[in-house]
This record gives C-alpha cells, sequence and structure tokens, in this order.
C-alpha cells in the first residue's frame, strides 16, 4: 500500500493505495483554502496526512499542482490565484517534520501527471501507447505520455509540457480557459448579479443548461478555443487518446462537444476520465512505485 496526497485548490486528500490493484482503500477529504496563508494551507495539509495513521517510515507520494519544484519538494506559486504565500517554502522538510507518524521521505509530482498516469495505468486511456492528459480546474494542467512515462519536449510537445504556455488570441491561454478566466467573461456582460457572490464554473454550466445563452456562449467559446489549441499538439505527438479529468470536467454534457468544436477534423477525440477522484490519487502511487522509493 502507498500512502497518498492529493493537493488541490479547494480540497485535499489523503489515501492509502494499492498501485497494483489500482484501488483506494481509504480516503480522507477535507477543504483547503488555497488564498489563506501558509501557516494555515500547510496547517490543513498536514492533519489530513496525520489522520490517515499511516505506519512510520511510509514514502508519502504528494500529487501537486504547479509552479512547483517537484524535485526539491519548494514551492514556486506566484500570481496564479492559488498558494501563492507558500512561495519559497520548502512543502518536503514541514511534511517530513511535521506529519506523524513521520515519514521516510516525500515523493512529489505535477497533479496533471498523476492524472494521466492513473487513468493510463487502469482508466480511459489503458491500452494506449500515447495520450494526452487535460485537467480543468484552477487552471489548465497538461500531460503527455509515451508508454507511460511524461515527455517534456519533442514533437507536439509544448514546452515542458505544458499546455497552459501556449498562447490564443495574443495573449497565454490560461486567460481565457480557466476558473477566473471564464468566471471574469461571464460577469463582463452584466457585473454581479443577485446570487452571483461565491459563485464556481459549475454554476455557469447550470445556467447555460437552463437556457441562459450568454453562459452556453462564455463556456463554449473558452473550451473550443482549448480544443484549437491543443489540436495541433495531439496530432503532432501522435496520441491516441485525450483523457479530460478536473472540476469543469463534471460538466462533461457541455465540455465534450465544445472542446470538441475546437479539435476540428483531428481524428482524435477527447474524453472525460473514468476514474473520477481516484485517477490522481492512483497515478501518484505508481509514480511513487516506479522511483524504487
Amino acid at each position: 500500500m502507498r500512502a497518498v496526497l492529493e493537493i488541490g485548490g479547494t480540497h485535499v486528500t489523503a489515501a492509502l493505495v494499492d498501485p497494483l490493484r489500482s484501488r483506494v482503500s481509504r480516503r480522507i477529504r477535507r477543504p483547503l483554502d488555497a488564498r489563506g496563508d501558509a501557516e494555515r494551507i500547510l496547517g490543513t495539509i498536514v492533519r489530513c496526512a496525520g489522520e490517515l495513521k499511516v505506519p512510520a517510515g511510509q514514502v508519502w507520494a504528494v500529487a501537486v499542482p504547479g509552479p512547483f519544484d517537484h524535485e526539491t519538494g519548494i514551492a514556486r506559486f506566484r500570481g496564479v490565484g492559488k498558494f501563492d504565500d507558500l512561495y519559497g517554502i520548502d512543502v518536503r522538510s514541514v511534511l517530513v517534520d511535521g506529519v506523524w507518524p513521520r515519514p521516510a521521505d516525500v515523493v512529489f509530482l505535477n497533479d496533471a501527471h498523476a492524472f494521466c498516469l492513473g487513468e493510463w495505468s487502469t482508466g480511459a486511456a489503458v491500452g494506449h501507447r500515447r495520450c494526452v492528459g487535460i485537467t480543468l480546474g484552477t487552471g489548465v494542467g497538461s500531460a503527455f505520455l509515451a508508454d507511460g512515462a511524461v515527455r517534456r519536449e519533442g514533437p507536439g510537445v509544448p514546452p515542458g509540457g505544458r499546455v497552459d504556455l501556449l498562447r490564443w488570441a495574443g495573449a497565454p491561454l490560461e486567460h481565457f480557459v480557466s476558473r477566473r478566466a471564464i468566471l471574469a467573461r461571464y460577469r463582463s456582460r452584466h457585473g454581479f448579479r443577485d446570487g452571483d457572490r461565491g459563485m464556481d464554473v459549475r454554476d455557469v454550466a447550470e445556467r447555460a443548461r437552463s437556457g441562459e445563452r450568454w453562459a452556453a456562449q462564455v463556456l463554449d467559446e473558452a473550451l473550443a478555443a482549448l480544443g484549437t489549441v491543443l489540436a495541433p499538439c495531439v496530432r503532432d505527438f501522435g496520441a491516441s487518446a485525450v483523457v479530460v479529468g478536473g472540476a469543469v470536467a463534471l460538466s462533461w454534457d457541455l465540455v465534450g462537444p465544445a472542446l470538441s468544436t475546437g479539435f476540428g477534423d483531428t481524428p482524435v477525440r477527447p474524453r472525460r476520465g473514468t476514474l473520477g477522484a481516484d485517477a490522481a490519487l492512483i497515478g501518484a502511487a505508481g509514480y511513487a512505485g516506479a522511483t524504487g522509493r
């Protein structure tokens, strides 16, 4: 069994995972305020891990979004609307010293990589030698896998394997496809209305389903832009599967068609991941096992 943490913009999950059976045997999930101060964020993460009560000497695998130095365990968040107060903190040392029973070590990987590895090993990308994983949440995460190995360069792979660094309409893609961008675009027409404060993308999706044309247009434009930017990468990389996850993908009835529109005549069509919240946990556990720790 592997001890795993998944750190997201709204939650942290600690779990015990059997990577051979691709099964999550125990899970503890706690809310997390990514805009809070470092002490509160790290305190929540450490307490969540401690509640799992794994034996001492475990190597923990931690799936965490970027910008983050996954080799050293040092946070590099700045100007991304989440975890900014963690900048420069050695998160590995915090976890090794703070989690009890004490871990032997902590291994970090990008959360989008963990998602894609999970779906490749036992989910929607099983049997595909080359696949692309996309996570849609606070921002856009991406992974390019060839035979289960993450690729950060080569034909079709954007710089560092990061789709969010690509550009659309003269600006970074995340200016159009992210939680902040979608909500800002939605509010640009009428500002705040009653009930708008505290709304999320899922609320925009619900309004689109109820027939609100502006909500549907905002989602369609954002996701079609992502598909248009992503399609050439998929073709050049030679991927036979594109798997999508993250909180925004929960509205797949709206996300799937809009994203496919941007793919045009690309033969590969995006599909929703099948493992749900287990994908990143399973992928992180497998990654830790592959490191030999």
